[in-house]
């Protein structure tokens, strides 16, 4: 595939790659010049300088009575290739509530070792929203602080919030102490009662489980299940308060 070709999978087509590609070679240039480089007819060649000039990928400035066109810098492609990101996220909620998933079967994903369960921790940045959670210091322990802190940048940058609940261990604690920058609330209840160890995440329709000893990960897709799920973390989260000292009574009693 030659770079033309590249180009029309990053937002342009065939016209406007070419006129793109004969610009960055030739440099600054008339309709004609281009016309004859291009093999597509002048009034055509006008016409798609102007959509490019548009995407901010050409600009015009004039030698004399001549109005010449110039390439903008290949990094603006990446600008183009924002905002169709931007355009598809805001479609993205109508094209979910068009998803009808009653009465189908749960699709169940299953993910192996350290870059197994990575891929499970990337799937829950997909939804926006609410992320709930049970929790352990496993993340770091296992898959090492580059990548937790990978993963809590992204989940920030995206405004995807969360509350969780985990064993009261020292990582756990510190772990919270960046609650409030880092978009999270943190509960706490006893290590010795509720010694966790896996992970389970709700978001969406999905339930996910990393299991650090068995080194797997598993993503449950179903709408009834994640609900219900939903029902059992707002029970515990009930059950706890936002310091752990509080909530001892309720989880002894």
């Amino acid at each position: 595939m030659d770079i033309s070709q590249q180009l029309t999978q990053f937002g342009l087509n065939e016209k406007q790659a070419g006129i793109y590609l004969a610009l960055l070679e030739l440099g600054a240039s008339p309709v004609i010049t281009l016309a004859k480089k291009t093999g597509i007819l002048r009034t055509t060649v006008y016409d798609v300088l102007l959509e490019l000039e548009k995407k901010n990928l050409v600009s015009q400035t004039r030698k004399g009575k001549k109005r010449l066109f110039l390439a903008a810098d290949p990094s603006n492609l990446e600008k183009v290739l924002d905002e169709k990101k931007e355009k598809l996220k805001e479609l993205m909620p109508a094209l979910k509530s068009l998803l009808n998933t009653a009465g189908t079967k749960p699709v169940i994903r299953y993910f192996e070792g350290p870059e197994g369960i990575k891929e499970v921790y990337r799937d829950t940045l997909k939804y926006e929203g609410e992320l709930v959670a049970f929790v352990t210091e496993n993340i770091i322990a296992k898959l090492g602080a580059d990548f937790a802190d990978e993963y809590k940048n992204k989940r920030v940058k995206a405004k995807i919030t969360v509350r969780a609940i985990g064993p009261d261990t020292e990582e756990i604690k510190e772990y919270k102490k960046s609650d409030q920058k880092d978009l999270k609330e943190t509960r706490l209840v006893s290590k010795e009662e509720f010694p966790f160890s896996i992970e389970m995440n709700i978001y969406g329709n999905k339930l996910t489980f990393m299991s650090f000893q068995e080194s797997l990960g598993l993503i449950v897709e179903s709408n009834e299940i994640a609900k219900n799920m939903r029902f059992l973390f707002e029970l515990a989260w009930r059950g706890t308060t936002s310091s752990k000292e509080n909530a001892d009574d309720y989880w002894s009693a």
